[in-house]
């Protein structure tokens, strides 16, 4: 039914870091309003790039070794990981499709949606 996977700080290297796709890890936790605010963004996100990103969620409150050893000083924050290293970091909430953009701009999409969504600047116009 979930389509993001709860990763641990005892999970987070073998989830994350030696994942074989990008992975956008959400820090989160429960009394977190904005966090539960894009919580349904991300659910669908992992159900349209599954294959191309894994959506992972982390508790701050049951792991606080990871977002301590990336920094994390608010949340909702986001950072994807490719190859295991932190590629990009979002911080607060955003709209789904800010979302997208952000992970089309880190060079992850879905079929078709790298050109619609950078359609718009592939023939940007001179600013004479």
């Amino acid at each position: 039914m979930s389509n993001t996977v709860a990763v641990t700080d005892e999970s987070f290297e073998a989830d994350v870091l030696k994942s074989g796709q990008p992975v956008l890890v959400d820090f989160w936790a429960e009394w977190c309003g904005p966090c539960k605010q894009i919580a349904p963004a991300l659910e669908q996100i992992g159900a349209e790039l599954a294959g191309k990103v894994t959506v992972a969620k982390l508790n701050i409150e049951d792991s606080p070794m990871t977002p301590g050893r990336y920094g994390v000083r608010g949340i909702p924050t986001m950072m994807l990981f490719k190859d295991g290293q932190m590629a990009s970091m979002k911080v607060g909430a955003m709209p789904k499709q800010k979302i997208l953009d952000w992970l089309a701009e880190a060079g992850v999409s879905g079929s078709g949606d790298a050109g619609s969504l950078l359609g718009h600047n592939s023939n940007p116009r001179p600013l004479s």
